[in-house]
Formats: structure tokens, C-alpha cells, sequence
């Protein structure tokens, strides 16, 4: 790996928008909307704006499940949101979401329509909208989904932001960053897998959103399927992880959940949008492409 030469930093940092590198045509060091764009809104009452990364994946995985629990209610349009595009900066995204990431969940069901970002918050919201679904209730159960769940939004920056980002996506190979990076990662790999050596799931016997959090970031590394970076950091060593991996991937709900939004990987396995349950058997992109 190459090292970059030594850099001081100036009394005053300013924006050199050409050392972005493959995100520099969106990333900027302010807020707020690029162009006037309102939302689309579809028929059902719940509306999720996102694209298939694996903050993306964790709503639509819920939101599956939901509806595999009998929740009718929980049925969802998804819309595409191609970030590459920019068009998370849309006026209407903007309102949604004065963050401008996906994903971002708009309910219509009230008086006046609740926008709802930030992932967790996202899942924590429709766990209570329907019953405490997949969200224990009191005491220390809902103590220790609570705590995993934040871990999750805590430590994946370090994964995404961090590791991804200097070992996939930066224009220069950085020894330093990449490394840093890579050890705290690791790191956290052990913390899951210490923790799943005694119990079926993150946060003991029962199946909740803290799974659903952390197993599109965690879990699809454990499979090598984040970053290509496998080999890299010997995700084989992680038993437990992998294990409960395995596990969460076979339910039906979150291979459903991996498909929506999702503009990559197999055709079969791109559902771009989802307005109805009928979309998975008929709008892949490989039926599309069949003309069915």
C-alpha cells in the first residue's frame, strides 16, 4: 500500500473539491437542497426513500418482517434514491431529511404526515407503531436490544465511513488509514463474537432489530460480501458471526428486505422499487429485462 506524502495541515481548512475522489461530484461541506425535486407519494400510508446500502437494507428488512407477522398496516412503497446522483438533495428528500442520507420514512397514516430519519430511530419507530414488534417492552431485554442497537449506529461509521472507505472507495491507497481502520473493525468482529459464543441471537434467544441493525453491516462482512474485503480481514475466523449470519439470511422477510432498492449485484436480485408484495414475483429487473 502507498503511503501519501507528509501533509501539514493550513491554519484554515477549505474545500478542494478535487481531492473527492469517486464521491466528489455529491459530497459537500454544507447542507440543504441542490434543485427542486418534491417526493414522489405512493398509495400505501408508509413511504421509504432509500437505496439498498446497508442502512437502506436494515428498514426495508423490518419492514418485511412486519409484514410477514400479519402487520397489513406495514405495507410500503419504496422508492429509489440514487445517491451517486445527487438526488438525496432534492427540495422534497431535504425536507424528509435535513441530513440528506438515506434512508428516510415518511408515514401518512396521522393527521399530518411524520417523517422519520436516521435508520434506528427508523426501526425503533415501527417496532412501537406496531405493538413493540421485534422491540422488547421493559426491563432488561429491551435494555440489552437498545444497547446493541445503538452499538451498531455507533461502530459502523467506523466500518463504512472508515474501513470502506480507505480500503475501497479513496483515490489513494493510505497505509496508516487503512490499517487504523482496519484493527478497530476487527475489533469489533471479536466484540460480536464473544457475544453471540452464548446466545442465538445479538440480544439473547429472541429474533429483534438489533439483528436487523447490525446484520447488513456485520453480517453481509462476515459473508465477504462488504468491500470485497474477506481475505483481507479473515472474516472465517469469526465462528459465531457466521453462524448467526447463516441464520438471519435464510429468513424469508430479510431475503426479501436485500432485494429492495437494491441496483446491483444478480438482476433476479434487484427489485428497484417496491409498491405492492406481487413486485418481488414480477418487477426483478431479470423480468423486466424478459418483458414480464
Amino acid at each position: 500500500m502507498s503511503q501519501t506524502p507528509d501533509y501539514t495541515p493550513p491554519a484554515v481548512w477549505t474545500w478542494n473539491k478535487a481531492n473527492g475522489g469517486q464521491f466528489a461530484s455529491i459530497n459537500r461541506p454544507v447542507a440543504g437542497p441542490t434543485h427542486e425535486k418534491p417526493l414522489p407519494v405512493g398509495r400505501h400510508p408508509l413511504q421509504l426513500y432509500s437505496l439498498a446500502t446497508p442502512n437502506g437494507v436494515k428498514v426495508t428488512i423490518m419492514l418485511e418482517e412486519l409484514l410477514a407477522l400479519g402487520h397489513a398496516g406495514a405495507e410500503y412503497d419504496a422508492w429509489l434514491v440514487r445517491i451517486n446522483e445527487g438526488e438525496q438533495f432534492g427540495s422534497g428528500f431535504v425536507e424528509a431529511n435535513p441530513n440528506s442520507k438515506i434512508p428516510v420514512l415518511v408515514d401518512h397514516s396521522g393527521p399530518t404526515p411524520q417523517r422519520v430519519f436516521e435508520s434506528g430511530a427508523i426501526l425503533m419507530y415501527l417496532a412501537e407503531k406496531f405493538g413493540s414488534a421485534f422491540l422488547p417492552t421493559s426491563g432488561a431485554a429491551r435494555a440489552e436490544c437498545l444497547s446493541w442497537l445503538f452499538w451498531q449506529m455507533g461502530s459502523a461509521p467506523f466500518l463504512g465511513g472508515g474501513f470502506g472507505h480507505f480500503y475501497a472507495y479513496a483515490p489513494v491507497k493510505i497505509e496508516y488509514a487503512i490499517d487504523r481502520y482496519a484493527m478497530e473493525v476487527k475489533r469489533q468482529l471479536d466484540v460480536l463474537d464473544r457475544n453471540l459464543a452464548d446466545r442465538r441471537y445479538v440480544a439473547g434467544d429472541d429474533y429483534t432489530v438489533a439483528d436487523m441493525a447490525i446484520w447488513p453491516w456485520y453480517g453481509a462482512l462476515a459473508k465477504g460480501l462488504l468491500y470485497g474485503a474477506g481475505e483481507f480481514l479473515q472474516v472465517q475466523e469469526y465462528k459465531n458471526v457466521q453462524r448467526w449470519s447463516d441464520e438471519v439470511h435464510a429468513r424469508p422477510a430479510v431475503r426479501r428486505g436485500r432485494m429492495v432498492n437494491r441496483t446491483f449485484g444478480e438482476p433476479s436480485s434487484q427489485l428497484h422499487e417496491r409498491h405492492d408484495a406481487s413486485d418481488f414475483d414480477t418487477k426483478t429487473q431479470d423480468k423486466l429485462a424478459a418483458g414480464g
